[in-house]
């Protein structure tokens, strides 16, 4: 499954916990809202006991705390843009460890809402960091066959962060009258960004961020650990070799070159980078994610230890989808992910709008709901659950990578704030109806996918770069992407360059 121990070791030791601490932190905080020792500590957001004007205004400070996370989220990610390449993978990766345990700490020792805000918001900036820089650095790290494998792993372990909040968040529940019930679950996450601090001094930096460095001997060293080759063998001299030939093929960027087009179709990259994410986040991910205890409890009518086992259940079964993606990525290709994952998406979302329009007191329409939510969860991981962090890192350039990613990722950051903000409100006004606008979102997906999205399955990230430079247009872009031209990692660029040339000549 793996290439080898340590390729293992980065995804046990980095991947999965920055990843969980990525779900853990979005998703725990919902679960806490109803707790009694939550209310009691900070009734200024308590919606569970008040009616009227003041749970509406409650509904709105609380969307404004729970999405205070995602907005440090979003400038940890932006600060990738100028901190990524000047620091490299490994040390940008420590620090957003770093920084996200100091939010922690603030957040469980908190007595006043204030210093809750502030360490969410700082915790939110760790997270930003790591969203936008682990997907970059396994992605340069894996070969091109593994790649996909290795990447989606960033949902499963996403889904593993909600499906254990909302474990532990039922497990707390019962410690009805002490703050040690909210307290404690928010202390978990701190196990897994020690992990990361423990282990990423001893894992091997991105051997395309060492070659533009210059620093060609450690970028040798580097893949040889990476592929268990010898420094000297011809596969890891000709892969260092393409990858600075690749680098040589372009002229000095800057962050405005991502809205010209030119000849390397930057803003066309970039356009597909960030309506990624903007369907990934507007199509119900994050509602369904954050608010699922709410919805359970509240929405449908269930009840709070109910309420709160389905939605560790259907958590669990997010998490268990997420094998599906692992297993096929790499088979079925990401366009067909993404446009059967948005297609399901739009039909569950469809169908919760009808059903909760016959009212929380109707129990079938409740039952229908409850199956829907499921099924959600079945689809949303199949494309939208770590195959969208993927297929950023494969279509920018190596020069523009961490920036566009990290801009890509705030982006996405940007969107989840959004959905947290404003669904307490939306529940709360318009109902049912809230629905319909991520239906007609995610029922956009696909046909967007199918015109003027390539595929990347197979292809080396110098060998994607190449088609973006050398194909005449967005339509021959997504053509050209279609062709099974998977080579060897040892291939020369030059030599793909040319079989580029032939295909193109012989379909004109």
């Amino acid at each position: 499954m793996f290439e080898n121990y340590l390729q293992l070791a980065q995804i046990a030791l980095v991947v999965c916990p920055s990843y969980v601490v990525f779900g853990y932190n979005q998703a725990g905080l919902g679960g806490l809202l109803n707790f009694p020792s939550w209310t009691e500590q900070f009734p200024a957001i308590d919606t569970a006991n008040t009616v009227g004007h003041e749970k509406s205004h409650h509904s709105t400070v609380q969307g404004a705390i729970v999405a205070s996370f995602t907005l440090g989220a979003l400038f940890g990610s932006l600060s990738c843009v100028w901190i990524g390449d000047y620091l490299g993978r490994k040390r940008t990766i420590f620090l957003g460890a770093c920084v996200s345990i100091v939010g922690q700490v603030l957040e469980l020792s908190a007595h006043s809402l204030l210093q809750f805000t502030i360490g969410r918001v700082i915790i939110g900036v760790g997270v930003g960091l790591l969203s936008a820089t682990v997907p970059v650095w396994l992605s340069e790290c894996s070969s091109a066959d593994k790649r996909g494998r290795n990447v989606v792993l960033t949902g499963l372990f996403i889904a593993l962060g909600f499906a254990i909040s909302e474990w532990v968040n039922f497990g707390f529940y019962h410690i009805q009258d002490s703050a040690a019930s909210w307290r404690g679950s928010l202390s978990v996450p701190l196990l897994f960004s020690s992990v990361i601090i423990c282990s990423i001094p001893f894992l091997p930096e991105s051997p395309r961020w060492l070659v533009r460095k210059n620093e060609i001997t450690a970028a040798k060293q580097a893949l040889a650990a990476l592929k268990q080759k010898p420094v000297d063998s011809d596969e890891i001299i000709a892969e260092v070799a393409g990858i600075e030939m690749s680098l040589e093929d372009h002229k000095e960027v800057s962050l405005k070159d991502l809205f010209v087009m030119g000849e390397d179709k930057l803003f066309y990259r970039f356009a597909l980078c960030m309506l990624l994410q903007f369907f990934q986040q507007m199509s119900g991910g994050t509602l369904i994610s954050v608010y699922i205890p709410i919805i359970f409890e509240k929405n449908l009518n269930l009840g709070p230890s109910t309420g709160k086992i389905l939605a560790s259940a259907a958590m669990t079964w997010k998490f268990l989808s997420c094998f599906v993606c692992f297993f096929s990525i790499d088979r079925i290709g990401r366009r067909v992910a993404f446009m059967i994952s948005g297609a399901g998406m739009s039909l569950c979302m469809t169908a919760m709008a009808v059903s909760n329009s016959f009212g929380s007191d109707n129990h079938s329409a409740s039952i229908a709901s409850g199956f829907f939510i499921f099924l959600f969860n079945f689809f949303l991981p199949i494309g939208f659950l770590g195959a969208n962090f993927l297929y950023t890192t494969e279509v920018a350039p190596a020069s523009l990578r961490v920036a566009m990613q990290a801009i890509s990722t705030a982006n996405h950051w940007l969107w989840m704030f959004a959905v947290a903000m404003m669904t307490p409100v939306a529940f709360n006004d318009i109902g049912y109806r809230y629905y319909i606008v991520y239906a007609v979102i995610a029922g956009m997906i696909a046909p967007t996918v199918y015109f003027f999205y390539p595929e990347t399955t197979g292809q080396n990230l110098e060998d994607l770069d190449l088609i973006f430079r050398e194909a005449p247009s967005i339509r021959d872009v997504v053509r050209l992407s279609k062709k099974p031209r998977v080579r060897s990692e040892s291939t020369h660029t030059s030599d793909y360059k040319a079989q580029l040339e032939h295909i193109d000549l012989v379909e004109c």
